[in-house]
């Protein structure tokens, strides 16, 4: 349940960062920002738009990948039901589903950490 409310907060994520405003400090992102931010802004945003077209966006590619979380977790849980109530009969089904859900969550893990780390980093250099 929480998988999902991640991926609907990450789908919200900017996706292209655009310049701020004349007198303004710090970075503004997504779409809507593109057009508050100036000439300058508008060019950065397209330019860094047209240079990936085609390619996903990271909050597109961060849902998808929450998405397989939550089916590896789905499948794992419907197995684990099936070898408690005696319905499996190819162990090695669950056993797999199992490892694949561990490496997935394993993964999910590392890739927040090194997110928290870089967000870290970010906030303590100097301005």
């Amino acid at each position: 349940m929480a998988i999902t409310a991640i991926a609907g907060a990450a789908a919200s994520l900017p996706t292209v960062p655009t310049l701020p405003a004349t007198g303004q400090v710090g970075w503004t992102g997504g779409a809507g920002a593109a057009g508050a931010g100036g000439a300058a802004g508008a060019d950065v945003a397209t330019g860094a738009a047209g240079a990936v077209a085609g390619a996903p966006h990271f909050g597109q590619s961060l849902v998808k990948a929450l998405d397989g979380l939550q089916g590896a977790q789905t499948k794992a849980d419907g197995l684990a039901v099936q070898a408690a109530t005696g319905d499996l009969t190819n162990v090695h089904d669950y056993m797999i589903a199992a490892t694949e859900l561990s490496l997935a969550t394993e993964l999910t893990v590392a890739v927040r950490n090194k997110a928290v780390e870089a967000f870290n980093q970010i906030m303590n250099m100097p301005v």
